[in-house]
């Protein structure tokens, strides 16, 4: 994994796509396997959010336990900036705006989903279209909370699943299409940076006007 940003306090990784950050209960490698490689201190590191095993880009790694509470209270604050790019799979309506959905986990014979529901948890995210193709749409979403799945089910409550998540009604294309691109944390001093898009996107991305 590529570090994107380091100092004494935080390393912030490039999270490739299918990778998880803990391991499974059947073992395999996780963004956790390479913890000792960041530091040898014995107080971290420590994750300071989590990324879906498919969501590539920005994860940001604490190296200290305060660094880590600073970190995580601004997280739960909603005061850390995140930045996502998604290609959805649709029509997109519109150029910009709010979603406000709350969200519930769900549990059925066939597993666990997250569904918008007016009793759920409240789950807010701001969207703007960067680009489009015939059938696909690029977009940047700045969530405003940090719900299990939030970018990927308010994404396809704009009738436009993301591409490759057939979770929620995409089709099946090789890779999940959303990238935590930046991240941005109001400390002093502050941590910011952004992940390219990973190679399986390229070619959506560009369909819809990326030029990297």
């Amino acid at each position: 994994m590529q570090e994107l940003f380091r100092d004494s306090r935080f390393v912030v990784l490039d999270k490739p796509p299918g990778l998880p950050v803990h391991p499974g209960p059947s073992g395999g490698p996780s963004v956790e396997d390479a913890f000792p490689q960041l530091s040898r201190r014995k107080d971290g590191p420590w994750l300071a959010h989590r990324l879906d095993a498919d969501t590539s880009g920005c994860l940001v790694v604490a190296l200290r336990k305060a660094p880590l509470l600073a970190a995580q209270r601004l997280f739960a604050e909603g005061k850390a900036v995140k930045t996502y790019w998604a290609v959805l799979d649709g029509v997109v309506q519109g150029d910009a705006g709010k979603i406000d959905a709350p969200l519930r986990r769900v549990t059925d014979k066939t597993g666990w989903r997250i569904v918008v529901d007016p009793a759920g948890d409240a789950a807010v995210s701001d969207w703007r279209v960067l680009g489009r193709a015939d059938g696909l749409a690029w977009i940047e979403v700045k969530p405003h909370t940090g719900r299990t799945h939030q970018v990927r089910v308010h994404a396809a409550t704009l009738g436009a699943p993301i591409l490759g998540d057939t979770r929620y009604g995409s089709r099946a294309t090789g890779g999940l299409h959303l990238l935590a691109r930046g991240i941005h944390l109001p400390l002093d001093p502050p941590v910011s940076t952004t992940a390219e898009p990973p190679a399986h996107m390229h070619l959506a991305l560009r369909a819809c006007g990326w030029r990297g």
